[in-house]
């Protein structure tokens, strides 16, 4: 889930080569193909992932299954289906992060895989702890035989970062049984006409909706060590379609009197305004 909220206490020890102290990206548009995607992203993860810790651990609770920055809770979504109808279910969590929600999942009685690009951030999930595998793999190149899993979930996970949203599509439709669910959340597309700014600043369109050029951080060589990959809501469905699912439902979960948060560009704020996550619910055919 996009980038920035909260409090706790430093995490792991510092990994080395985190990059120059005070370094500066430089933010761009400009076109970022698949592995150049992959390779930016793994890398921002990893030397982020214990700030990202810090800041949503709290929000994000070590076993809660929270979809968005809205604070919208699968306990009371069940976008998965009813909670006692996961026990024994086999799931696949992508972009897991620190694995909050496959450790949800387990408490249900499900048995969860859970799968991120970023090994660093699959150590927080082995500093939490949990009963199920954790997986370092990129989400277009699932390491697991067809038909493993009954049902696939992403929140804010792979699909927002990487260029060709098909191949992952295309990849958990393989892993997952016929009639299988896969789930998944990202950034509302309309998100991306708007400022990323929590105040005033973020009401006013300032881009184009149907610009689909890439939003770039990149070093002063020019490398990428940031991307992020725009999806109009058209193009979201077709993907989906085109994959080989079923649109079950959109969610566009309102923003709720009680979170006071501000994530990012998420804020109560424009929250009562505009939407600010999108939730697509898929059926595999």
């Amino acid at each position: 889930m996009g980038r920035k909220s909260t409090t706790r206490e430093p995490i792991i020890q510092e990994p080395e080569g985190h990059g120059p102290e005070g370094f500066e990206p430089e933010a761009t548009r400009r076109d970022a193909g698949v592995s150049e995607s992959a390779r930016a992203n793994r890398g921002w993860w990893d030397r982020n992932a214990d700030e990202y810790q810090v800041e949503h651990g709290t929000f994000l609770g070590d076993d809660r299954f929270v979809w968005c920055p809205e604070g919208l809770d699968e306990v009371e979504a069940e976008l998965l289906g009813p909670p006692e109808g996961l026990k024994g279910r086999d799931v696949l969590e992508i972009g897991a992060g620190a694995a909050q929600c496959s450790r949800w999942l387990a408490a249900q009685g499900a048995r969860p895989v859970a799968l991120d690009l970023s090994h660093r951030q699959l150590q927080h999930a082995l500093r939490i702890g949990g009963p199920f595998p954790l997986v370092c793999a990129d989400a277009g190149a699932l390491p697991f035989a067809d038909g493993s899993f009954d049902l696939a979930c992403s929140a804010y996970g792979a699909l927002p970062f990487v260029a060709d949203p098909r191949l992952v599509l295309g990849e958990v439709r393989r892993v997952l049984r016929p009639g299988g669910r896969f789930v998944f959340s990202v950034t509302h597309p309309v998100r991306w006409a708007f400022p990323d700014e929590p105040g005033p600043d973020g009401l006013t369109v300032s881009s184009s909706y149907f610009d689909r050029t890439p939003y770039v951080e990149q070093d002063d060589e020019g490398r990428a060590v940031y991307v992020e990959h725009h999806r109009t809501l058209g193009d979201r469905v077709r993907d989906v379609v085109a994959s080989g699912f079923r649109l079950v439902d959109l969610v566009e979960p309102e923003w709720p009197a009680w979170n006071s948060s501000e994530w990012g560009g998420w804020s109560p704020l424009r929250g009562g305004l505009i939407p600010g996550t999108a939730i697509f619910v898929c059926e595999r055919h």
